[in-house]
């Protein structure tokens, strides 16, 4: 018996749309800067299918660019509507050439949407025989499902897909017909085709009232049946949902002069595919799809069984391994010599160690694989014994620390961290394949699982599958069977050794080798060590001062409460909303919260702190209690109990401007500014008696930076000349003489210098200031007429985003800008910002990072060591008798470490704790 034909009908800009708002948080930028977002989701889903299910017929349906016949039935149709964003303006020539490239036709009809493209294609197929898939996320497509029509929705990522027959129409619709479904929509409306619908009849109701009625004809009849705001809604507005229904039905009569023979699968154009993909960036794509598969499903696999759509791919170890590998377990005391004698002859080669946890300070090795050759690698099991884990790392000692061998890894932070607990020190040039791609995409993801779908075109195992989800405290590594644990540790190094030579190549192409090997490859050692290092931590101090700040609470209360002469939750913002507004009346409170409730968040107290004292109070109350909950009753409980320190954890790969992060806990974030804040760095203290700590602070860097770059003159003189910059900056703003700047002055300076680097507007400035836009516009145009090449940097650096998609640090690090072209103002105006003031922030990191590279070489002859880096400060712990020679090495080279036009300077202080220094 022949099996019918089928037809797969793709809903483009349905398919687009979702694809681009898939990446929005994380868009997919190329090395052109152009965002690929929507051309690679859309890509994959419909490759997908040509591949895995090979279709008989396929076509894809657009929406013409001009309005529709609903436009003339309703001129507000899809009014509410935005722009469509640039990206995806940009996107769909690509896309159509793409398509173009497939030989699949793409059907457009001028006056009528793509549904009803597709639902025509759809029913004359149907009276034809074919069997017919919609490809579409659109759920106003289940009013033309059949026994031989189904909707084919893709998730978000194109991957999995849900298949909706008739079943599934009727449970979600709650109606016994698909065609039902367009009498709900009538009533239901659709708030993004600003279809109307009946007013206060939501979704559930309609739905209710169709199941109830089974035709809008039927309840209209019955109005009388109903009560209240439903009987007067359709009482009311019964012409208008007899309009929603029109807009809402599909036309399935559009003149579509086109046979279904036009649309019969052809074989690729795949010299002009891959010519596509390589300009865009698709390697991912390009591997899978232009090479040979014998492994592709066979036609027909996913729609066979439809009731196993969702089912998840199996990725355990007895499935995964489709491409040919050779993985050895190093058991003997030959087979490890023999693998020692092989590495050491080797100029490079990538480790991974597997261990019992993730916090290297309590975490054992369980193993160490190696790899120096794709699909091949090797897995040493270490003994849980301390003193014969010893003993086989000693023999791995010289393999470690040879200098002359280069390393390789994912995250070799955490390897070099675990190496350090058994003393054995990694040596020699490093490659990191996590920062290599952070260097190359800093807005994506970087975990070894995404790099090697996206480059490798390969799924890896889940250590899911070997311990279980995380939190399962039962099992852990040491738990897994040898040749099961092999097979894990080993593909961990093999892909990652893999992913370096790609990599390596991508680093070369994009011109981020320097950036690479001076500053980000070497931070990664010099991050290990001082995060080995710890702070040391006097729980007293933190003890004494929570004493304090719950005194402070407590007093801060009881004001509150004389104030509004009455005792409430102050943590309830339900209860402090009435207090403030209902009875206090300070203000109207008609800002209100999703749940109805008054806004009292920090944002509306400080507009109303000049409305009456007990806003301050509260804003003050909820200050001591952060600090308190947050650092002084916290921190004690995060000292590692070996060594009495904190070891915090840095981010290397997080932030896109090049910043490092600090989490568990965030040391950078140790309050700073106000008094009460400041006490908490008095715990932070030196090692010991014997040793002091040591602040070194570079001196308004983002400043001289923009001086740098920008080349003004009159800047550079005021540096070069060592000027109080905010001073020289009132002087020429007001047109008086230095002597003549006065300390309001000064800080409106100030407030202007930093404003502007980070693109402040006058209305910005106007509320930092507490002054009128005017007063802001005035001060904005006075300063850059006495910097005019800081707004001729300004305008060029916008310039540049537009032109190439990024701006770049003086060390070449990209910062990539996909709204740069956005149509919406404020979007564009964040992306214009950051063009600004990318290239700056950025190039004071990579400053530090140099600095403390550079710095941390030169400190192993010392006992002094580098503890912290809060960014523009660098935090040491010295051993007194060293304080000298330590100060003048680190100013020396944090001054000296790159050559601008204007000097860097240093600040420098001591103290027993972190307060005194700084």
């Amino acid at each position: 018996m022949a099996t019918k034909p089928r037809l797969f009908l793709f809903d483009a800009y349905a398919l687009i749309y979702r694809a681009y708002y898939a990446f929005i948080n994380r868009p997919m930028i190329n090395s052109k800067g152009m965002n690929t977002s929507a051309t690679y989701g859309f890509t994959s889903t419909l490759a997908d299918i040509l591949k895995k299910e090979k279709p008989d017929y396929a076509a894809v349906a657009f929406d013409p660019p001009t309005p529709t016949f609903r436009h003339n039935m309703f001129t507000d149709y899809k009014a509410n509507r935005l722009s469509t964003p640039e990206e995806i303006k940009n996107a769909v020539p690509v896309i159509k050439q793409i398509i173009q490239a497939f030989h699949i036709p793409v059907v457009e009809i001028d006056n009528y949407e793509a549904d009803d493209v597709i639902g025509t294609l759809a029913k004359r197929a149907e009276r034809e025989g074919f069997i017919t898939y919609m490809v579409t996320p659109d759920k106003d497509y289940m009013q033309l499902v059949s026994e031989q029509i189904f909707i084919l929705k893709p998730s978000r990522s194109g991957i999995e897909y849900e298949l909706i027959g008739i079943p599934e129409v009727n449970r979600f619709f709650g109606v016994d017909q698909p065609q039902q479904v367009i009498d709900v929509l009538a009533l239901w409306g659709d708030a993004t085709d600003n279809i109307p619908g009946a007013p206060g009849i939501g979704e559930k109701t309609a739905k209710e009232l169709i199941a109830r009625y089974q035709s809008l004809e039927n309840l209209l009849e019955h109005l009388h049946e109903l009560k209240g705001r439903q009987k007067e809604s359709l009482s009311v507005n019964r012409q208008q949902v007899m309009l929603s229904r029109n807009l809402a039905r599909i036309n399935t009569e559009v003149p579509v002069n086109i046979s279904f023979g036009e649309f019969k699968i052809r074989p690729w154009d795949e010299k002009l595919l891959a010519e596509i993909f390589r300009n865009l960036e698709f390697r991912s794509l390009s591997n899978r799809l232009l090479k040979d598969d014998e492994t592709s499903p066979v036609q027909g696999t996913l729609f066979d069984k439809p009731q196993e759509m969702n089912t998840k791919v199996d990725t355990k170890l007895s499935s995964i391994s489709s491409i040919s590998h050779q993985y050895h377990v190093v058991q003997h005391d030959s087979q490890l010599d023999e693998l020692i004698e092989n590495l050491l002859e080797k100029r490079e080669f990538c480790f991974d160690t597997e261990t019992t946890g993730l916090n290297t300070r309590s975490a054992e090795l369980v193993g160490i694989s190696f790899s120096y050759g794709a699909h091949e690698a090797y897995y040493i099991p270490v003994p849980s014994q301390f003193e014969q884990a010893m003993t086989l790392l000693n023999k791995l000692r010289p393999v470690f620390e040879n200098p002359a061998i280069k390393k390789v890894g994912q995250n070799l932070k955490f390897d070099i961290q675990m190496l350090l607990n058994y003393q054995v020190f990694v040596k020699g040039e490093l490659f990191d394949t996590m920062i290599a791609h952070y260097l190359i995409q800093p807005d994506f993801r970087h975990n070894l699982d995404y790099l090697s779908e996206i480059y490798l075109n390969y799924r890896m195992v889940p250590i899911e599958d070997l311990i279980g989800k995380k939190g399962d405290l039962q099992r852990n590594m040491r738990d897994v069977e040898i040749q099961l644990i092999k097979e894990y540790a080993c593909e961990d190094a093999d892909i990652s050794w893999q992913l370096y030579q790609i990599l390596s190549r991508e680093l070369q192409e994009r011109g981020l080798v320097p950036l690479a090997q001076t500053i980000e490859m070497p931070l990664v050692r010099v991050l290990a060590e001082i995060e080995y290092a710890g702070f040391r931590i006097d729980r007293e101090v933190l003890k004494k001062y929570a004493e304090t700040l719950r005194t402070d609470l407590q007093s801060i209360e009881n004001e509150i409460y004389l104030m509004s002469e009455l005792k409430f939750n102050i943590n309830s913002p339900k209860q402090l909303g009435e207090v403030l507004f209902e009875k206090m009346k300070i203000a109207d409170g008609t800002q209100k919260t999703k749940t109805k409730q008054y806004s009292t968040g920090e944002e509306v107290l400080l507009k109303l702190a000049d409305k009456h004292p007990i806003v301050n109070r509260i804003l003050d109350y909820r200050a001591t209690q952060k600090l308190l909950s947050t650092y002084v009753d916290a921190l004690p409980e995060l000292i590692d109990r070996k060594t009495g320190r904190i070891h915090t954890s840095f981010d290397q790969a997080w932030v896109s401007t090049g910043r490092l992060s600090s989490r568990n806990p965030n040391l950078q974030n140790i309050p700073i500014r106000d008094e009460r804040g400041r006490e908490i760095r008095k715990a932070f203290v030196s090692g010991d008696e014997d040793h002091l700590l040591l602040s070194a602070d570079y001196s308004q860097i983002e400043l001289r930076i923009m001086a740098h770059l920008s080349q003004d003159p009159n800047m550079i003189e005021a540096f070069v000349k060592n000027a109080d910059i905010h001073v020289s900056t009132a002087a020429k703003i007001y047109k008086i003489g230095e002597d003549e700047v006065t300390a309001a002055m000064r800080s409106q300076a100030k407030t202007a210098n930093f404003g502007i680097i980070y693109g402040i507007s006058s209305f910005g400035l106007s509320q930092r200031l507490s002054i009128s836009r005017s007063d802001a516009s005035a001060l904005i145009q006075g300063y850059f007429e006495s910097f005019p090449l800081v707004k001729a940097y300004m305008d060029n650096a916008i310039r540049i985003a537009k032109e190439k998609g990024y701006v770049e640090t003086i060390m070449g690090r990209r910062r990539f800008l996909p709204d740069i072209h956005s149509a919406n103002a404020v979007v564009r105006g964040v992306a214009e910002r950051n063009a600004i003031n990318a290239p700056i922030q950025g190039s004071a990191a990579d400053i530090i990072k140099l600095a403390m590279v550079n710095i941390q070489e030169k400190l192993g002859r010392f006992k002094t060591r580098m503890i912290l880096q809060v960014h523009d400060e660098l935090i040491f712990d010295v051993w007194t008798a060293e304080l000298e020679q330590v100060k003048a090495l680190v100013k020396a080279e944090m001054e000296h470490v790159m050559k601008l036009r204007v000097p860097l300077t240093v600040e420098i202080g001591t103290g027993r704790n972190w307060l005194e220094a700084h």
